[in-house]
């Protein structure tokens, strides 16, 4: 039995609470949402884990960090799978462990693992981020005003342009909660949302996925609606939710059909005009009308007035959101 006192527990962790914990035989055929005792036996790309409340702490080589098996899609960092065997990499700050099958040029050597076993319980018995899901809420009645924040690809502005539309909400007093649908286990979009005013946060870590790359469209519809309904359970009349990665890739493609019957209005951040035409071009096969545009796009008076004339659409700065059209942009149908 391994003494876990010094291990470092990751972000995806956060639900364990202060239950007693030991370390098990690993299963031999792991599974996304595993909890699992790593070693760390070099130091890459992740120089630091966050912690259960996302603060960074520095990793040093013989480590021992606590995460959970999970894919991670991501197109200018890491692609990456549930690992085989005991030696695999660190692909997330947030605890997301897996084997590294593809990285983007820009990206050092990733943080090597070696698997020590799985985190148990004091019975001895396996824990899963399932497990440790919160129960499904019941459905929100009334429903509050939803607004969804999609982009063309990464690092096109999304979490920015979901914190512009909170801080305009809260700036109008309003009860403002934020989730993230998709993506990898992380702590920093969640103090994003909270800085900007957010009064809850909830994300798919919540519904038991360290990261939501290979889990099914259905699964991924329910947890979205489910993520609604708890911040409206949590006292929220406004909600707005982050759909993580590209328009391109294939499960934020799959959630595109539910966004119709499930927000008010969509806004898409994006870099540059050619990819705001794309990504309407994708959202309209899809039934998906769009608000307004904001993301990267936005910081370049000249870039946005080519992305609007090139659209039709407005073209909203994260300040102008925050300073009022974050109130209008649900206030007519804009459904294509």
């Amino acid at each position: 039995m391994r003494n876990l006192s010094q291990a470092k527990f990751s972000f995806v962790t956060r639900g364990l609470g202060s239950r007693a914990l030991t370390v098990a035989n690993a299963r031999r055929q792991p599974a996304q949402g595993d909890l699992v005792v790593a070693r760390v036996e070099m130091v890459g790309q992740h120089g630091y884990l966050e912690d259960r409340h996302g603060r960074r702490a520095r990793l040093h080589t013989g480590d021992l960090v606590v995460g959970a098996y999970g894919n991670r899609y991501a197109t200018d960092f890491y692609e990456g799978y549930v690992p085989a065997g005991p030696r695999t990499h660190l692909l997330t700050a947030g605890g997301v462990i897996g084997t590294v099958a593809s990285s983007h040029v820009r990206r050092g050597e990733p943080t090597a693992l070696e698997v020590i076993g799985a985190l148990a319980d004091g019975s001895g018995a396996p824990l899963t981020l399932a497990g440790l899901a919160r129960p499904l809420p019941p459905a929100a009645d009334p429903r509050p005003v939803t607004v969804a924040v999609v982009g063309s690809a990464m690092n096109a502005g999304k979490t920015t342009t979901v914190a512009g539309v909170i801080r305009g909400w809260a700036r109008a007093g309003l009860r403002v909660g934020a989730g993230k649908v998709t993506g990898s286990g992380s702590g920093k979009d969640h103090w994003v949302y909270v800085d900007a005013g957010a009064q809850s946060v909830v994300d798919f870590l919540d519904f038991g996925m360290p990261s939501t790359f290979g889990y099914p469209a259905d699964r991924l519809v329910a947890t979205m609606h489910a993520i609604r309904d708890a911040l409206a359970a949590e006292g929220a009349t406004h909600v707005v939710v982050e759909i993580a990665d590209g328009l391109l890739q294939a499960q934020t493609r799959e959630l595109l059909a539910a966004l119709p019957a499930f927000a008010d209005a969509v806004l898409l951040a994006v870099s540059d005009a050619l990819g705001a035409v794309g990504a309407q071009g994708v959202l309209a096969c899809a039934g998906v009308g769009v608000g307004a545009l904001s993301g990267l796009v936005s910081a370049s008076p000249l870039a946005a007035r080519e992305a609007a004339d090139a659209t039709g659409l407005r073209v909203l700065t994260p300040d102008e959101l925050a300073a009022g059209a974050a109130l209008d942009i649900v206030r007519s149908p804009q459904w294509a």
